[in-house]
């Protein structure tokens, strides 16, 4: 039976803090505790810049031995450039670190636009420079742009292997030449449930399977339910057991090739804040029907004294509101009094100027009276 990695696609959302994170754990923990849950995640942010080679550094270092990652492609290579002229900017994402991982790092997932079709004479190059190792991958990551000098990782004490996975979006990829592309450069093909949105290919096109399940809200809403998970618990099942679905949705008919593909297995849900609650509940199905063990971790990170503490905090900020609330409102009362106070000492005062007031027209007015009638 093949490996089989069950995870999600990030591991940094509020939405997961307080469901799948309890409520306490410090936001630099959340990977440590997300990857003893867990057995692997695809980092979706090398899609969008490069980062340095600390980031995987500290990756590495907070995730338990049997835990990998699976990282994307960057979309300059994918979906700006468009395969067109890759072969620095390629060098330059093997520099970046990713090499820090090594034995953690699973698959490169790389993603391509609806709107890019099947492009053979842009395809078969890359493909062909892909590397499917760690040495390989430094010496053309050694050909970076000057402007990554110092900032480079290139070290590859242990030659660990890499995976490609390719995920085509637009229509075309439905083609006998792609599956035939990537059967010949060892790549596989993503299997992505969308509910129709992009092409559904499930052939077996080398050793092991990459699956993104990114749900659909209007069949989801709550995320998958259980018989949407056993469905495709039980195809993973069959995947690694050297097996294929009956049903499977295939380009080239016939048996899968590998004996035993291992098989890659991501929550990429259209309302995140489900996919790791359906991750947890696919290995919770998978153990029970003896095809995952049962992973204890003793090492998560510590949850109740941060739950103390940050209770003790609240209380302390309730208690400080309370007594600011207090003292505005014994403040504003003496003003009030003060104010009331004041209006009643000048009220006599302002009520016999009136009247002195109305007294000195009254004379005037019958002076004007009395002058006019002489």
């Amino acid at each position: 039976m093949g490996t089989i990695f069950v995870g999600m696609a990030g591991w940094n959302y509020e939405g997961w803090r307080g469901t799948f994170y309890p409520e306490g754990l410090k936001q630099k923990d959340e990977l440590a505790y997300a990857s003893r849950r867990v057995y692997s995640i695809e980092i979706n942010g090398t899609f969008y810049s490069l980062f340095r080679p600390d980031s995987f550094l500290s990756w590495y270092a907070q995730t338990p031995a049997d835990f990998n990652f699976s990282i994307k492609g960057p979309k300059y290579i994918t979906h700006e450039r468009r395969l067109k002229d890759f072969q620095t900017p390629l060098s330059n994402f093997l520099a970046s670190g990713i090499l820090a991982l090594r034995e953690k790092l699973g698959c490169i997932l790389w993603q391509f636009p609806p709107t890019m079709p099947f492009m053979p004479e842009r395809f078969e190059p890359f493909f062909a420079a892909l590397p499917h190792d760690m040495e390989t991958a430094a010496k053309l990551g050694a050909g970076h742009s000057t402007w990554l000098d110092g900032r480079t990782f290139l070290d590859v004490p242990v030659n660990h292997r890499l995976r490609h996975a390719v995920e085509g979006r637009h229509p075309s990829f439905k083609d006998p030449a792609f599956v035939e592309l990537a059967k010949k450069y060892g790549i596989a093909i993503v299997v992505g449930d969308t509910a129709g949105r992009w092409p559904l290919i499930e052939d077996v096109t080398t050793d092991f399977l990459y699956l993104r399940l990114h749900g659909d809200e209007t069949k989801y809403p709550q995320g998958y339910t259980r018989e949407a998970l056993e469905y495709w618990g039980h195809r993973v099942q069959t995947w690694s057991n050297g097996g294929q679905p009956d049903d499977a949705a295939l380009v080239i008919p016939g048996p899968p090739q590998p004996a035993s593909p291992s098989v890659y297995m991501y929550f990429d849900n259209d309302d995140k804040d489900t996919a790791p609650l359906n991750a947890l509940s696919m290995i919770t199905f998978l153990n029970q029907n003896g095809i995952l063990p049962e992973r204890v971790a003793l090492d998560l990170p510590p949850v109740a004294l941060a739950r103390k503490v940050k209770a003790a905090k609240a209380a302390k900020t309730a208690e400080a509101v309370k007594e600011a609330k207090a003292t505005k409102a014994a403040k504003t009362a003496e003003a009030v009094k003060e104010v009331k106070a004041t209006k009643a000492v000048k009220a006599p005062k302002a009520v016999k100027k009136t009247k002195t007031v109305k007294k000195v027209k009254k004379k005037a007015t019958k002076a004007k009276t009395r002058k006019k009638s002489a």
